[in-house]
């Protein structure tokens, strides 16, 4: 059986970008109910001792948008820092190299966000056959992973990931979520990417999140 996850951070920590009872409605109800929901379906199943990894890339149907957004959401929580953080040199660089500059990757990864049809979630992932950084649209549950590419940042974009406190103005919520990217954590899952591929998004989900007993 799976648990909630803790938040990596306070959540009075966000200052005017997202507020406490934001984070009571997105991580302890929205996020709690995909655990509980993921917890009944695979009672009985092949899935009821698997890991989550196996579970995301294995399943579909409501086995996988549950699990998915599980991970989705998971991955999203390590994105976000109180303060800012500094990019690695490596990640700088390969951002430079593959949209021409910083401010290009912000306004390409802004404007995805912001374009994204409906509820979802936008990406910048590890292409593994092109060893390049791609910004990814995904819809409700989708991930990159099932294509094959690992993720290195997500902004979550369901209107319950920003309504409370930002109503329907989805750029402003985009733009404070840029200032509280946690670029370290970016850059580790770059390194990661690079070394490991998709076996990285298998250690990040069973070693680091949810480790078994």
């Amino acid at each position: 059986m799976f648990t909630l996850r803790e938040l990596p951070f306070a959540k009075d920590s966000m200052g005017d970008f997202l507020s406490p009872v934001a984070f009571d409605f997105h991580h302890g109800k929205h996020h709690q109910t995909y655990v509980n929901n993921l917890n009944n379906l695979i009672k009985g199943t092949e899935f009821e001792k698997s890991s989550l990894f196996a579970i995301l890339t294995k399943s579909s149907g409501g086995v996988f948008n549950n699990a998915a957004q599980i991970y989705n959401h998971d991955f999203y929580w390590d994105c976000l820092s109180p303060k800012a953080t500094a990019l690695s040199d490596e990640l700088k660089g390969a951002l430079e190299k593959d949209f021409g500059s910083l401010e290009k990757f912000k306004e390409d990864f802004i404007k995805s966000a912001t374009t994204l049809f409906g509820s979802g979630w936008n990406w910048a992932a590890y292409n593994l056959d092109t060893q390049k950084i791609e910004i990814i649209q995904t819809s409700n549950a989708q991930t990159p992973v099932t294509d094959k590419k690992v993720p290195l940042l997500v902004v979550d974009v369901w209107e319950h990931a920003y309504y409370i406190d930002h109503k329907n103005a989805r750029p402003v919520y985009l733009e404070k979520f840029y200032e509280h990217i946690n670029w370290h954590f970016v850059s580790q899952c770059y390194e990661w990417a690079k070394k490991e591929g998709l076996g990285s998004v298998d250690y990040y989900i069973n070693e680091l999140v949810h480790k078994k007993a």
